[in-house]
């Protein structure tokens, strides 16, 4: 593994998963570009995360191009180039499919397949240019494994399939560039995915019998960051979920 210090693009980073990615990166020393909707929610998270001289931060949608394109150029103006992609920005939806409308499913295709798509083809870009190879990590869900008739998600498996798809894809095409490309699937997280509910009722879901926090899932995105012979991997983090559950 390789553990020079490096700058990444993290989607999704003001909270959950993708704050505490941001969070173990900077901790590291690495530079951090921060991206997600909420401007106010992400300059409060770049200010608790560190200084200017280490993080910045994009707002914007990421299924509009000029989000991808500019959280690049932030990345490579503040800080010479990028070397790793974590694409977190997603959302979550349970409807059955009886019930589901268009527009709740082209928000989850739009939030989930989408945006990852376009952020990933404008770094993906940036990282060919330079020649010097680069880790992309997408995180998808373990349900996609493991699907429960009582969490009906079907809009929301089809956009985390499609980002499933991507990296499986881009680890074969990528890979003459040196750069790698692999999956993070949690189960069930403490995140604000989850505020409003009892995120622990769910914990019998896992073998652990308890939820995940964030950073234990910003770990599995950090070692395959740094996995320097992995590629096309799908690190599932849930507990033991889709492994041991009926």
């Amino acid at each position: 593994m390789t553990f020079q210090l490096r700058t990444a693009v993290v989607t999704g980073g003001s909270s959950g998963i993708g704050f505490a990615t941001a969070q173990a990166l900077v901790a590291r020393g690495d530079k951090v570009v921060i991206g997600g909707r909420d401007g106010d929610k992400l300059a409060q998270a770049a200010r608790t995360l560190g200084s200017a001289e280490q993080v910045r931060f994009v707002a914007g949608d990421s299924a509009d191009p000029a989000t991808a394109t500019a959280l690049v150029s932030a990345a490579v103006e503040a800080f010479g180039s990028i070397d790793i992609l974590v694409n977190n920005a997603g959302t979550f939806g349970m409807t059955p499919i009886t019930d589901v409308e268009p527009a709740e499913l082209d928000q989850l295709l739009n939030g989930n397949l989408r945006g990852t798509y376009l952020v990933t083809q404008a770094v993906a870009r940036q990282l060919i240019a330079q020649n010097t190879g680069g880790a992309i990590v997408n995180i998808t869900t373990a349900l996609l494994s493991h699907a429960l008739g009582s969490l009906p998600a079907s809009a929301t498996l089809i956009s985390k399939g499609g980002v499933r798809a991507l990296t499986i894809a881009l680890a074969a095409e990528l890979a003459p560039y040196r750069i790698r490309v692999n999956e993070v699937a949690p189960g069930i997280v403490r995140t604000p995915l989850h505020a409003g509910g009892d995120v622990d009722a769910l914990s019998g879901l896992a073998a652990l019998n308890r939820v995940a926090e964030p950073h234990e899932i910003a770990s599995a995105v950090i070692h395959l960051a740094d996995a320097d012979f992995t590629t096309g991997a799908i690190l599932t983090v849930d507990g033991g979920f889709a492994t041991t559950r009926a």
